[in-house]
């Protein structure tokens, strides 16, 4: 394990005032564009806001993003799970780069498959030993056993638009996005850090006025993936969405996370109201305390063991706006949304319509992942399946340019 601190390029908007822009060395560039962008204090029509931040995120590199002073944690692919493990929630991380000593290059890897491999093909006293001398650079042996596609692997060079980082994570599915440079001396890669889309979007809005006129309501934006009950699958009255209830094991939650890619589950009670929130954080807490035969708990076991420091289950209702999701980004740091019924009183109902509605307040209609919100930023972008390779997006963007050119002549 490493860490490494960048030289001063940007102010650490963490400690910024709401709505204020604070940026070292452009903060009077960038609030003179954020102001001729807005128009002045002139409303803005949603549409006229997205144009203002695509604008934006155009105007600035992916390193602008990053404070002045910041830790980065690398880990050697030839580190032991564990180890890793421990390091990372030690340091407050769930993810970092890895490191390949031998072929100087920087790589991805998703533990929970890990889990998901060793709870099915060995056991507990196995899976333990295993564990505590299995090395982080094997993980893609498991995953080709698994049939998981394994994370996409790309790159970005730090002085690149911040639009076009974006881009790629949108349309690669990717939760994080390394910034690797070359060294000038060695010709060798370098990570300066790594972008993810929270640290996007609360560096959006903190710096963005724009923000706050973001008014539609979340469902009508289609911003989220809500209930849609489908007759082809009558067993799930979520669908699509992936639940669990309190009585469902733990490994029973790690297979979702590792064959549908997501990194949290709703509980549900069986009035489809949401009592709590199953994240991959929680699994890869129990593999750091070696408590691997927790996975035969039931999730009402597992989160009693839970530390007391959770932050808690975050919701919403459909109708709330866009811009109240940028307000709850800047004032604390969130993954996801769980979107709820609001139990809003309706003018004219009935007494059995109202009490229709309280009863239904709670109950599961969705859920809004950062990545749909910074998706409806961006716009229209073909969504990719696993990745692009292990290529920069200066090559993929340069490999576009040319497939548009040849396509214009033919």
């Amino acid at each position: 394990m490493s860490t490494a601190r960048s030289p001063p390029r940007s102010s650490d908007f963490a400690n910024s005032p709401l709505f204020a822009t604070t940026k070292a060395g452009s903060s009077s560039a960038t609030a003179s564009s954020s102001r001729k962008l807005s128009g002045g204090h002139a409303r803005l029509t949603h549409e006229q806001a997205l144009q203002s931040l695509r604008s934006f995120l155009h105007s600035q590199s992916s390193y602008d993003v990053f404070p002045v002073s910041f830790r980065l944690i690398v880990m050697d692919s030839a580190l032991v799970v564990k180890k890793a493990v421990s390091s990372m929630l030690q340091n407050g991380v769930v993810s970092a780069p890895l490191w390949n000593s031998r072929t100087s290059s920087f790589a991805v890897s998703d533990i929970i498959h890990l889990i998901q491999y060793y709870y099915q093909s060995t056991s507990y006293e196995g899976a333990a030993a295993d564990v505590e001398r299995f090395r982080l650079e094997s993980i893609r042996d498991i995953e080709r056993v698994l049939h998981v596609p394994p994370p996409p692997l790309l790159s970005v060079h730090p002085m690149r638009p911040l639009f076009d980082a974006c881009r790629l994570l949108i349309q690669t599915h990717a939760r994080r996005l390394p910034l690797i440079d070359q060294d000038d001396q060695t010709g060798k890669e370098v990570v300066l850090s790594v972008l993810t889309q929270y640290r996007v979007l609360k560096f959006m809005a903190v710096n963005c006025r724009e923000t706050v006129y973001l008014n539609e309501p979340l469902r009508a934006l289609g911003v989220g993936t809500y209930v849609t009950p489908s007759a082809d699958h009558p067993e799930n009255p979520f669908y699509p969405l992936a639940t669990a209830t309190m009585q469902t094991t733990v490994f029973d939650v790690v297979h979702m996370f590792s064959e549908l890619g997501i990194s949290a589950v709703p509980i549900v009670d069986a009035q489809g109201k949401v009592v709590n929130l199953y994240e991959t954080v929680d699994v890869i807490t129990l593999v750091r305390m070696g408590a691997y035969h927790d996975l035969d708990l039931t999730i009402a076991q597992a989160l009693a063991r839970r530390s007391a420091d959770f932050a808690g289950v975050v919701t919403c209702t459909p109708d709330d706006s866009l811009a109240s999701v940028f307000h709850l980004i800047r004032m604390r740091r969130i993954h996801r949304l769980v979107v709820v019924e609001g139990g809003k009183a309706k003018e004219g109902e009935s007494p059995e319509e109202a009490a229709e509605r309280t009863q239904r307040k709670g109950r599961l209609l969705g859920m809004i992942s950062l990545s749909d919100v910074l998706k409806h930023i961006i716009g229209n972008v073909n969504i990719g399946g696993g990745g692009v390779g292990a290529v920069p997006v200066e090559a993929v963007l340069a490999a576009e340019a040319q497939a548009r050119k040849e396509s214009t002549s033919s």
